[in-house]
């Protein structure tokens, strides 16, 4: 379990850093490849870029979590709180009819999966913690 959890810290971060960088780079490009995002608003350049930058901070959390062991519970469960409240606004703007029902399937690989693998990891990390409370950082790497 230990193997699959770090090893998945480490796709969420890759994949956080590497759409923050797209973001960054492309916000054009990203506003129109991403499916439905056109349908949430007019493009907006400083928006995107600004949600880019959140991005790099949650990949580089996950990654920094993964390497130091010490850390890793608020590493991994301060950006999966983030991801919980993105994907939380993405069920209300359903509930509230802003979207519908059909954009919480179309969004769900990219925004309520990555909540849920981040909740996994940081659950995992609170339990190897608490099985191994004295050990130091190296013997939990």
């Amino acid at each position: 379990m230990k193997t699959f959890c770090l090893g998945l810290a480490v796709v969420l971060g890759i994949g956080a850093i590497a759409n923050g960088c797209y973001m960054l780079y492309s916000p054009t490009g990203w506003y129109f490849a991403v499916p439905g995002v056109t349908t949430t608003g007019p493009f907006n350049q400083h928006f995107i870029r600004d949600i880019g930058l959140i991005f790099l901070f949650l990949g580089g959390a996950f990654l920094f979590g993964a390497a130091r062991p010490q850390y890793r519970i608020i590493a991994w469960a301060a950006p999966t709180l983030w991801l919980w409240g993105h994907a939380l606004f993405h069920f209300w703007e359903v509930a509230v009819g802003i979207c519908g029902a059909a954009a919480l399937a179309r969004d769900f690989p990219a925004v309520t999966l990555p909540a849920l693998l981040g909740t996994l990891i940081a659950v995992w990390a609170i339990g190897e913690r608490r099985t191994a409370p004295n050990l130091n950082a190296r013997t939990l790497s």
